[in-house]
């Protein structure tokens, strides 16, 4: 029976499991909800009996469910080893992991949909504000990580050598979001480089947002050209 990922196009944290089982070459059905649409379809009975957090990805695998996008791809990671997403050695797992922490853990959570919601509506900030916010902390984020992987000798063709793996995972929704609100990405030309050789491949090209079945519109990503 086929894996089953509960996502939402937009969603950076669908996106990353989304390549992560594009790059371990698994079969899976995309079901898609919509976070928008009939006040969020995440929050309807339905789904919530299925994922108590109410947010997106889930993935149901053996009638199992499984939430969390980096617990997802850990638990790939252990029944799908090959193509592996993490180094070998302690270290360097650890190394890799916390770069990737540093996008799901701190960039991510903080301008994702439900705070941008909270913002404007609870809190009545202006949708100026809101774009302010949203800019200011993926800036701290990128700046961050480009001081990192610029000068750091693991780096290759992807963030950790030179096949794709779990940093990159995270790190192109996350490129895909700051071109979307339109900020200047020329800052960050280590990321860059790094964005555009994983959009090289087949496995970040069908996992983006324009390919998903739930895409609305065209596709609003204009990165830069290398």
């Amino acid at each position: 029976m086929k894996m089953q990922l509960y996502s939402f196009w937009r969603s950076s944290a669908a996106f990353r499991v989304r390549i992560a089982l594009n790059l371990k070459g698994l079969d899976y059905e995309v079901i898609p909800v919509h976070l928008n649409k009939n006040g969020g379809e995440q929050l309807q009975s339905e789904y919530a009996q299925k994922n108590p957090t109410r947010l997106v990805p889930l993935l149901i695998d053996d009638k199992q469910p499984i939430h969390q996008s980096l617990a997802i791809i850990e638990y790939l990671e252990e029944i799908h080893p090959n193509p592996p997403l993490l180094p070998i050695s302690p270290i360097d797992r650890a190394w890799v992991r916390s770069l990737a922490m540093d996008i799901a853990a701190d960039i991510h959570p903080i301008s994702n949909l439900r705070v941008l919601r909270y913002l404007v509506k609870k809190l009545e900030i202006s949708v100026k504000d809101k774009d302010a916010w949203y800019q200011h902390w993926i800036a701290l984020g990128l700046e961050s990580l480009e001081k990192q992987l610029c000068s750091e000798p693991r780096v290759g063709n992807f963030a950790f050598g030179n096949q794709p793996g779990l940093i990159d995972i995270c790190l192109v929704p996350q490129i895909f979001n700051a071109c979307s609100a339109q900020m200047d990405v020329r800052p960050y030309p280590t990321l860059m480089r790094i964005f555009h050789e994983c959009m090289k491949l087949p496995a970040f090209i069908d996992a983006a947002w324009e390919k998903q079945i739930d895409a609305q519109g065209l596709n609003p990503l204009t990165p830069p050209q290398e």
